[in-house]
């Protein structure tokens, strides 16, 4: 199975709809968002195109592909409002003999790990800032990046995950780094 994985979208109906493309670009079969669809939150600026009514319905066009967490900028709300769950905290998914959790990232992130075993892989979000990271016992962290809102001079990026190859995608469809799961 091919999973694409990305993360802040914060409104953006000009993000989701470029997300939206790489994703039929991709061709994965699944788009998995890890949190914070619809606002900007008051840390940031409003992004590009600040439209959270048509991300909304851009979203809910395309539910039956979306696996979704909450993220820190996520509401009862919003899920009232989303054709598809939003609200859990993670999600967890079976990666060959490995579990990939899957989570926002504003409590469980690197230096706060979820009850991970050896091996297992902690997706998040939240820092708006692409990351790769071992962490001892084989257990490692990945950071798609932010889809509107990039940080620290990264791109506007996603995720690619198949198999056991990873990839960190801008949203031109430009790799700017790879990992073979181990």
């Amino acid at each position: 199975m091919k999973w694409m994985i990305a993360s802040d979208l914060h409104g953006s109906a000009y993000y989701c709809r470029a997300l939206l493309q790489a994703w039929d670009r991709e061709q994965a079969d699944r788009l998995i968002l890890l949190g914070d669809l619809l606002y900007h939150g008051p840390r940031n600026d409003l992004p590009r195109e600040y439209a959270p009514k048509e991300v909304l319905a851009m979203l809910n066009q395309r539910k039956e592909g979306l696996l979704c967490v909450r993220g820190n900028c996520d509401s009862e709300v919003d899920q009232m409002v989303l054709a598809f769950p939003i609200l859990a905290d993670y999600g967890v998914l079976a990666l060959g003999g490995r579990l990939l959790y899957l989570t926002h990232g504003h409590v469980f992130h690197k230096d706060h790990l979820p009850p991970l075993q050896a091996g297992d892989i902690l997706l998040h979000g939240h820092t708006h800032i692409p990351g790769w990271e071992t962490l001892g016992e084989g257990r490692q962290c990945w950071n798609p990046g932010s889809v509107a809102l990039p940080k620290a001079g990264s791109p506007h990026s996603y995720m690619i995950l198949e198999g056991a190859w990873v990839q960190w995608t801008d949203l031109s469809g430009g790799t700017y780094h790879t990992l073979t799961v181990g």
